[in-house]
Order: structure tokens, then sequence, then C-alpha cells
């Protein structure tokens, strides 16, 4: 079994003024994510209104099938056009870990 692991850094748009704004771009990414049937929850800056923080895992039996879930996400991240994709972490769990 193996998990990949997704941290995306997010920038939203200067009208996210507030965190009812904020939550306005962010639900609908988490929304998205979860047709890919991965687990998905904002996991940082959640007291700053411009950016958030979003963490994604896949379980698959094998490396590469983990790593083409994330990568489909990730692919999905970066094309949206209201936000900007800052930075992407990633980590591969195997058997070892």
């Amino acid at each position: 079994m193996y998990i990949e692991t997704a941290v995306f850094d997010l920038l939203l748009p200067g009208d996210a003024q507030s965190l009812k704004q904020k939550r306005s771009y962010v639900r609908p990414i988490i929304a998205m994510l979860k047709k890919f049937e991965v687990s998905v929850a904002e996991v940082g800056f959640h007291d700053l209104h411009g950016r958030a923080q979003i963490g994604v895992a896949a379980v698959a039996p094998d490396p590469a099938q983990a790593r083409s879930v994330v990568d489909t996400c990730e692919n999905q991240v970066a094309g949206r056009p209201e936000i900007e994709l800052l930075s992407v972490k990633r980590r591969l769990y195997g058997d070892d870990d």
C-alpha cells in the first residue's frame, strides 16, 4: 500500500477580504478534488484571508497509481484561473515507512 500526499499553497484573489469570501473559493476546490476519491481538507492559513493551504492524500496499491491521482489533483488546482498555485509539497509513503 502506498500513500501520496500533497499540500497546495494557494494565493486567493484580492477580493477575498473576509473568511466568508475565502470559503467561497476554497469550498469549490475541495468539492472538485473529492471527485478523484482522495482525502482532502484545508490544512493551513486558516486566519489569512488571501491564502489557503489544501492537503490531499491518495491511497493506492502501487506508487505509480498514487502519484498519478495526485498529479491529476495538482493539474486541476493549477488550472483554476481564479487562484494562483504558489507551491506544492509532495511526499510518498510506502510499506517501509
